[in-house]
C-alpha cells in the first residue's frame, strides 16, 4: 500500500533523482535500496532489524519489487551504508521531505486557533525528545587501551530526563498542532545544539507559513523553559513570529514595573480542572526582555509553596513564581488564556507517545549521526502519509473545541460613549452602600474602610483592590474589591472574616453606588444611554482527529485480505548467452547515476507481481491510482 502510494505520488522517483550518494565498495546496491528497507522497517513495528529481516525473509523478492528493485540488501550491508552516509545526502532528503509536505493537501483546512476578537492563529510546537543508550562501566587504567564505544559518534553525556542510561541523543521536533503533522527533526549528541536547532526550526516554520500566504505574525510557537532565555527569544522575534514560552529569567521579578504589578490584585485566578492547582495571575503588558529591549508581555503565576519540591519556578518568601513570556495581545487573550495555551503543550507529549508506540522513531537505527537522522526523517514522512491515508480512508470533519469560554467585559463609561441626539450628562454617584453581614456572620462590607487611593482597608489592615466596575441595568454602579490570597491565608482574623478557613479564594467585598439624580425606587429598569455588558467571543481551537483516523486506517488495512500473484517467467531451453564486457567495465570506470541505479533494478522480463487488496473503498482506491476489479 505505502509503496504504491509513494510511487503514485512520485516520491520514489524524486528520491532516486534528487537524493544521491556514492560510496566505494557498496556492491550493486544504491541509496534507493536502503531507503526501501528503512521504510519497511519503520512500517513493520519490529523492535530490531534482526527480527524485521527474519519476518521479511519469505517475502524478500516481492517486497523489493514493490519499490522496483531486485535484491534485498543484507542486514550488515544496511548497517555499513547508514554508517557511511554524509551530511549533504541527508540534507537533500530533508529538503525533499519539506517540499513534499508543502505540496500536499492532506487536509481540507489547516485548522487554527481563534482568539476573542475573531483573529486566526496557527500553533506550532517545538520541543526536544531523547534517546538514551546504556554503557557498561569499564576500567580506566594505563595497562589497558582506551575503550572504544559504539555510540561515541551519535551520543554524549547529557540530560536524560526519566530515562535510564549513560549517554543520550537529543532531537528537536516540529509539530503542526492542528493537523498533527511533523514538519522536521534535527538531532544532536548529548543535549544537542538547542539554539542552532531552534534557528533551523524557525526557518522551516517560516517557509511553511509563507507558502500558502499566511502572515508570520499569525504563527504562534510554543516553547518550553529550555528556550526561556533572551537569546532564543530574540531569534524568534527576528523572524517576526509570535511566541509563548516559559521563562527562566527570574531577574525580571526585580524590575520596578513588575513589583508594582505584584502589589495590585491579581488579574485572574486560574484553577486547573484536573490537578486543582490554583495560580494567581498578574499581567504585565510591557516588560523589557533585555536592558536594550524589546518589551514583551509577562504573565506571572504565583501559588504558595507545597510540601514537596515544585519542579519549576522560583521560591521567594513562601511563594512560588512562574514566568510566561508572550507576544499575544491582551485584547485577544487574557492572562488565563496565555497560561492555558502554554499548559496545552502537553498534547505534544501524547503525539510523541503515539509515535513511539507505532513507529519507535527514537530507537537506534545507526551508530552514526547521519544514518540515524536519515531514518528519523523517513519515519516522520511515514507518519504524515499515514495521516493522509487515514483521512482518505475514513474522512472526518474538522473539530471545534471551546478552548476558553466567553467573558463578560466592562461596558464603556457613559461619558466616553458616542454622543446621542441629546448631550450626555456626567453621572455623579452618591456614597457606597455596603452589603450586610452574611449568614456566616463574617465582617460586613462596612467594616472595610475606603482609602484615598481607591482601595479598601480590612480589619486586619490589609488592602483590598478594585477588581471590577460593573454598570447594572437599574442605573447603579457595582464595584468589586478583592484581597490578595497570600494575605488572607496567613491572616489571624480569617475565621471571623471568611466562611471557611480552608477556602482557596481571597475575601471579596462589593459596593453599590447610586446616581444622585435618581433613587433605587424610581429608576427605570434600563436607560437608552446605558450600554449593557456584552460577552466577548470565546477562544476556539479547531483541529483534526489525531488518533481516530490513524487507528481506523491501521485496523482497516491490517484486516484486509491480501493476495500476491506473479506471472510465470517464460521458460527457455537455450543456454544463457555469454556476457561480453565493455572496455569501461573491464577498466572499472566510474558509473553514471543511471547505470548505478540499473544494477539492482528489477529486470524488465522479471515476473510481474500483482497485489490484490479486498475491501478498500472505491473512492480511496481511485484517489491513489489503484485499479478496481469487478467482484462476482
Amino acid at each position: 500500500m505505502f509503496a504504491h502510494c509513494l510511487t503514485h505520488e512520485g516520491i520514489l522517483k524524486a528520491i532516486r533523482e534528487q537524493v544521491r550518494f556514492a560510496r566505494a565498495r557498496m556492491g550493486t546496491y544504491e541509496l534507493m535500496d536502503f531507503v526501501a528497507v528503512v521504510i519497511g522497517y519503520v512500517l513493520s513495528g519490529e523492535p530490531t532489524p534482526q527480527t524485521f529481516y527474519e519476518r521479511l525473509a519469505p517475502f524478500a523478492e516481492p517486497f523489493m519489487s514493490l519499490f522496483e528493485r531486485n535484491q534485498l540488501p543484507h542486514r550488515s550491508t544496511l548497517s555499513r551504508f547508514l554508517a557511511a552516509l554524509d551530511q549533504p545526502t541527508v540534507e537533500a532528503l530533508r529538503m525533499l521531505f519539506q517540499e513534499d509536505l508543502l505540496a500536499r493537501t492532506s487536509f481540507a483546512s489547516p485548522g487554527g486557533l481563534f482568539d476573542r476578537t475573531g483573529g486566526q492563529w496557527t500553533v506550532m510546537d517545538v520541543d526536544s525528545t531523547r534517546c538514551v543508550a546504556r554503557q557498561r562501566a569499564l576500567p580506566q587504567v594505563e595497562a589497558l587501551p582506551a575503550p572504544h564505544r559504539r555510540f561515541d559518534q551519535v551520543c554524549a553525556p547529557g540530560y536524560q530526563g526519566r530515562k535510564r542510561g549513560e549517554v543520550v541523543r537529543t532531537r528537536t521536533v516540529i509539530l503542526q498542532a492542528h493537523t498533527h503533522q511533523f514538519l522536521g527533526t534535527f538531532g544532536g549528541s548529548g543535549n544537542g545544539d538547542y539554539r542552532g536547532e531552534l534557528q533551523r526550526a524557525i526557518g522551516v516554520i517560516t517557509t511553511y507559513a509563507t507558502q500558502p500566504g499566511l502572515p508570520t505574525t499569525s504563527v504562534l510557537i510554543r516553547l518550553d523553559g529550555l528556550y526561556g532565555d533572551a537569546a532564543p527569544l530574540l531569534d524568534v522575534l527576528s523572524a517576526n513570529l509570535s511566541v509563548v514560552v516559559r521563562s527562566r529569567a527570574y531577574h525580571l521579578l526585580d524590575l520596578e514595573v513588575v513589583q508594582q504589578t505584584l502589589t495590585c490584585a491579581p488579574s485572574h485566578v486560574s484553577i486547573h480542572p484536573e490537578s486543582g492547582m490554583t495560580r494567581s495571575l498578574y499581567d504585565c503588558m510591557s516588560v523589557p526582555l533585555t536592558p536594550a529591549g524589546p518589551n514583551m508581555r509577562l504573565v506571572i503565576a504565583t501559588h504558595p509553596t507545597m510540601d514537596s519540591a515544585f519542579p519549576v519556578g522560583v521560591e521567594r518568601d513562601g511563594t512560588i513564581y512562574e514566568l510566561f513570556i508572550s507576544t499575544l495581545p491582551s485584547s485577544a487573550f487574557t492572562a488565563s488564556d496565555v497560561l492555558d495555551l502554554y499548559l496545552h503543550r502537553g498534547s505534544f507529549e501524547t503525539v510523541l507517545a503515539d509515535e513511539d508506540e507505532e513507529q519507535e522513531s527514537d530507537r537506534w537505527y545507526s551508530h552514526t549521526p547521519w544514518g540515524q537522522e536519515l531514518a528519523q526523517i523517513l519515519a516522520q514522512w511515514i507518519w504524515n502519509l499515514r495521516l493522509e491515508l487515514g483521512q482518505q480512508f475514513s474522512p472526518t470533519e474538522l473539530r471545534t473545541t471551546e478552548f476558553a469560554p466567553a467573558l463578560e467585559v466592562e461596558a464603556p463609561p457613559t461619558d466616553e460613549s458616542e454622543p446621542a441626539v441629546s448631550p450626555s450628562l456626567t453621572v455623579v454617584y452618591g456614597p457606597p452602600q455596603w452589603a450586610r453581614s452574611s449568614f456566616t456572620h463574617g465582617f460586613p462590607g462596612s467594616a472595610f474602610t475606603p482609602q484615598p487611593d481607591g482601595t479598601l482597608r480590612c480589619p486586619a489592615n490589609h488592602p483590598l483592590y478594585p477588581q471590577e466596575r460593573r454598570p447594572e441595568r437599574d442605573g447603579s454602579l457595582r464595584i468589586l474589591y478583592a484581597a490578595r490570597v497570600g494575605h488572607c491565608r496567613s491572616c489571624p482574623l480569617r475565621a471571623q472574616c471568611q466562611e471557611s478557613s480552608t477556602t482557596l479564594k481571597p475575601r471579596r467585598v462589593s459596593a453599590v453606588l447610586w446616581p444622585l439624580n435618581a433613587s433605587p425606587s424610581d429608576t427605570s429598569p434600563a436607560s437608552d444611554t446605558t450600554l449593557a455588558p456584552h460577552p466577548s467571543a470565546p477562544v476556539l481551537w479547531r483541529d483534526w482527529p489525531r488518533c481516530g483516523i490513524r487507528r481506523t486506517w491501521l485496523k482497516g488495512i491490517r484486516s484486509q485480505t491480501t493476495c500476491l500473484g506473479s506471472s510465470s517467467p517464460c521458460s527457455s531451453s537455450l543456454a544463457p548467452a555469454e556476457k561480453t564486457l565493455t572496455r569501461a567495465e573491464r577498466a572499472h570506470w566510474r558509473l553514471s547515476w543511471v547505470q548505478r541505479l540499473a544494477r539492482n533494478a528489477r529486470p524488465a522480463d522479471a515476473p510481474r507481481l500483482t497485489v490484490t487488496l479486498h475491501g478498500l473503498p472505491a473512492t480511496f482506491a481511485s484517489s491513489f491510482g489503484f485499479d478496481l476489479l469487478a467482484t462476482a
